[in-house]
């Protein structure tokens, strides 16, 4: 129940083409050529917490353990088996999805990933309308965020120099 519980909002993100998979004889999106996946990085859900401590604590009996962020920090970072949560005290107004390019699951850099102004770029293209960009002209840690139609941020935040710099 508590891996339920904590990865729906992966589960949502996922949307339709998930849906779409799992019913028997159901159109799939034809791949156009030279498309490829979006390689986004790990995912967390980052969640504005009102109390770090406590909110720290809640989690705590739901089988998280603190990875990062403690010790008089406005944030955390907890992790269970198969899912990444942030809290972060007074730092973000909504709840979000975060996507770390260039990242695995326990914050170590990925020898290839798609950077993210690679990533920005191909959403631009698509038509997608940005809150803040990456500076297309840099090639270290940058991010971007957009909102997806239901008013909840996207933070794509790469961490590490884009692969090969």
């Amino acid at each position: 129940m508590t891996r339920i519980i904590t990865c729906l909002l992966a589960g949502i993100l996922a949307g339709s083409a998930a849906m779409q998979e799992s019913k028997p004889g159901a159109a799939q999106p034809e791949a156009k050529q030279g498309d490829k996946p979006m390689q986004l990085g790990n995912f967390s859900v980052s969640l504005t917490v009102k109390d770090l401590e406590a909110s720290r604590a809640f989690y705590e009996k739901l089988g998280f353990r603190a990875k990062s962020g403690v010790g008089g920090k406005k944030w955390a970072v907890l992790q269970n088996e198969t899912c990444t949560i942030g809290l972060f005290q007074g730092m973000f107004e909504k709840n979000m999805l975060t996507f770390n390019p260039g990242w695995d699951r326990n914050s170590k850099t990925l020898s290839q990933f798609q950077d993210v102004r690679e990533l920005q770029k191909a959403l631009e293209a698509s038509g997608l309308k940005f809150v803040t960009k990456a500076d297309a002209s840099t090639t270290g840690p940058a991010s971007f965020m957009v909102i997806d139609p239901d008013g909840n941020p996207v933070l794509v935040d790469q961490h590490v120099p884009a692969p090969g710099k």
